[in-house]
């Protein structure tokens, strides 16, 4: 039974898309929350400059040796943006600008001069293609699992081990960085492999959807998710559910639209943070004009008499 699933192309498509944006979302959460989103952006680009780099050294095209690399071009890309942002000439975005095209560049150059000829292109990094997953599978207890499955499960299981190990200290340095270090939990450090994390989550991404979908489901279930709660567990949980949602949804309709499914589930992304901008519970557009309407019709109480 299982095993006829696995071999079906929708099953795989959709919970390779659900892991993807399940692991990228976590980590999402903290940029989105420290107002780095744009570091997803500029680590999933520049980090071909370190796909490049690793091949070159080891001849490796996928493996723990590339995730290491992404994950120091990631903290390189960080570092290099940080030290523009210190001269106080450039702001931070204007940094992050400046820093990632110039590594992402330089991979693509490189690609291009040494490894033309190899199966490691600007397509496949920035869109990857989803809809391939099944065809690229290894056997566990019998069953054909998908490549990309298993990457991305390994990738969620060590955020979410990072994060639960570390929540309070994540948790504490994120909203309050200078008591954080007060205490002595080394928010630097923390943000820093935080960074890595999200480096190696998205080259484990990159064969299955590319950096365009990472992006999407780093940024866009997080911030959806601060839209309807307060509370930094319950945005785990809704930026989880709305990936999942939009694997599914975002699939069922690129195949209805004959569209591309990446694409689809990125748009769905989109579509789930505008219903949470429009109708959320608390902040939503709708609901605080349904709430002040409510405001001006109700009763004024006359003053007490003396």
């Amino acid at each position: 039974m299982m095993a006829e699933l696995l071999t079906t192309t929708a099953l795989p498509i959709m919970l390779v898309g659900a892991m993807v944006g399940i692991a990228s979302s976590a980590v999402g959460t903290f940029l989105v929350l420290r107002g780095n989103s744009m570091l997803s952006d500029a680590i999933s680009h520049s980090i071909v400059f370190g796909i490049v780099i690793v091949w070159l050294l080891t001849k490796q095209q996928s493996g723990p040796v590339q995730l290491i690399g992404a994950a120091l071009t990631g903290l390189l890309t960080v570092l290099l943006t940080e030290a523009l942002a210190s001269t106080k000439r450039v702001k931070q975005d204007t940094a992050i600008g400046l820093v990632f095209p110039a590594l992402f560049s330089i991979g693509v150059l490189l690609l291009n001069i040494y490894a033309n000829d190899v199966h490691i292109d600007t397509h496949t990094v920035l869109l990857g293609e989803i809809g391939f997953v099944w065809l690229d599978t290894v056997d566990i207890f019998g069953l054909p699992i998908p490549q990309a499955l298993v990457s991305m499960s390994v990738m969620t299981v060590l955020n979410y081990a990072f994060i639960g190990l570390f929540y309070k200290e994540l948790k504490l340095a994120t909203f309050d960085p200078a008591l954080a270090k007060t205490f002595g939990f080394m928010p630097s450090i923390l943000f820093y492999v935080l960074l890595m994390l999200t480096s190696s989550t998205a080259v484990a991404a990159f064969d299955a959807v590319g950096a365009v979908l990472f992006i999407a489901f780093a940024i866009v279930p997080a911030s959806a998710a601060y839209l309807l709660t307060d509370r930094l567990w319950m945005m785990f949980i809704i930026g989880a559910l709305i990936s999942i949602a939009s694997s599914i949804s975002g699939y069922y309709l690129a195949v209805y639209l004959n569209v591309s499914i990446g694409g689809m589930m990125a748009v769905m992304t989109g579509v789930f943070l505008m219903l949470a901008f429009l109708a959320g519970p608390r902040y939503g557009v709708i609901t605080q004009r349904v709430k002040r309407q409510r405001a001006r019709q109700a009763p004024v109480e006359p003053p007490p008499s003396v």
